[in-house]
């Protein structure tokens, strides 16, 4: 068996608050740069990654915890760690040997001293096992080992799910949740004012919701934004649905269009029915439509022949890994967070040239609300 290829993290986008983002100076970064870790020099050794606004939260293979931006620490014994405003929810190993492992939510300024807010012991059967060789990916959390809760930056704090679900991903918005189960079906819930649920309307569900527009296709990834949501097929095709005020949802958008930057006459081939489509005045004085919101999953086109593997979604923008290990971004950029070199924002995918100019392949990704986070090897030879 070949040597697992070691790779390295690289970050874009907003760091006002001192997060790492490569070597960066000021608010923002325009284009990747390796990651410098508080800790750990070169981001490495890091195998998880989750941003908040204001920090970002770095889990290495050896189990360190290391914080940076408005909240910085470090600790020992970590598995996997989530970061929002609110809350900042940590495993770590229990206190004895075979206690399994122990689930922690900390105030994230709290520096992990004293006791943590609430704790929840994960019994070791639950505690499931690294991909292969090691590899970094996006943790589980917030979905706990084992798939039968998961933790919220809101009371409560801790929800149980039905048996019958059998999650083995959750991924949160702003305002709504997304599970994927073991047979790659998609169900989500909470707040549907702007479409992200999937399920047809703006109205919001208590209880998770299988998305029946999706009923028969299997979904291998799933990724929540703060109002918007993308799943990714077994067999590499992209669905997408819920507001698209930045053109994160890779369909025309109004905001883009009053600064003549929309890709206008892109919107062939989507289905109408349910859809907020209006008019803008295009590049040749007509009236091009744009969306609004989009409250069906909606199938999105990349280039030809290009398969996605993973998604990760920001507050108003989106990335994409393809089976090749190339990265498209699109939505929200003005913080730097597209990987473009600029600030624009846009409404179709394009490719980071960042990691094809390097010979690179990346392998995972991960949004924070204004910046973005990437694992990348180096292509093999031949």
């Amino acid at each position: 068996m070949a040597e697992e290829r070691r790779g390295s993290w690289f970050g874009f986008g907003f760091c006002g608050f001192g997060q790492a983002l490569g070597s960066g100076r000021g608010r923002q970064v325009h284009s990747p740069e390796p990651l410098q870790t508080p800790g750990e020099g070169e981001g490495t050794d890091v195998c998880r990654v989750s941003a908040s606004w204001s920090y970002t939260a770095f889990v290495t293979r050896g189990g360190r915890l290391e914080l940076s931006g408005s909240a910085g620490c470090a600790a020992g014994g970590c598995r996997d760690a989530w970061a929002s405003e609110a809350l900042l929810v940590v495993l770590r190993a229990g206190p004895g040997r075979g206690s399994g492992t122990e689930l922690q939510a900390w105030a994230p300024g709290s520096a992990l001293s004293g006791e943590p807010l609430w704790a929840h012991t994960v019994g070791p059967e639950a505690e499931g096992e690294d991909a292969p060789g090691g590899e970094p990916q996006a943790g589980a959390l917030p979905l706990l080992p084992g798939g039968r809760a998961y933790v919220s930056p809101r009371p409560p704090f801790y929800s149980p799910l039905a048996p019958e679900l059998r999650a083995r991903r959750l991924e949160l918005g702003a305002e709504h949740a997304l599970l994927l189960d073991e047979a790659g079906q998609v169900f989500s819930w909470g707040q549907g004012r702007h479409g992200q649920l999937g399920h047809g309307t703006l109205e919001a569900e208590l209880e998770p919701k299988p998305l029946e527009a999706l009923q028969g296709v299997p979904m291998a990834e799933v990724a929540a934004g703060g109002w918007h949501s993308v799943c990714v097929s077994e067999t590499g095709d992209i669905y997408i649905w819920g507001w698209n005020e930045s053109g994160q949802l890779a369909l025309p958008s109004r905001s883009l269009a009053e600064v003549g930057k929309t890709a206008a006459g892109e919107a062939s081939g989507l289905k109408e029915d349910g859809c907020d489509v209006r008019t803008a005045e295009g590049e040749s004085g007509g009236l091009a439509p744009f969306i609004a919101i989009q409250p069906f999953p909606a199938l999105l086109d990349l280039p030809p022949g290009t398969d996605a593997v993973k998604a990760s979604c920001g507050s108003r923008h989106t990335a994409v890994v393809t089976r090749t290990g190339e990265l498209y971004t699109w939505g929200w950029g003005k913080y730097g967070q597209l990987g473009h070199k600029d600030t624009s924002s846009l409404d179709r995918p394009r490719r980071v040239e960042y990691f094809v100019d390097k010979r690179l392949q990346v392998r995972a990704v991960s949004c924070g609300p204004w910046n973005t986070y990437v694992y990348a090897v180096e292509k093999a030879e031949g």
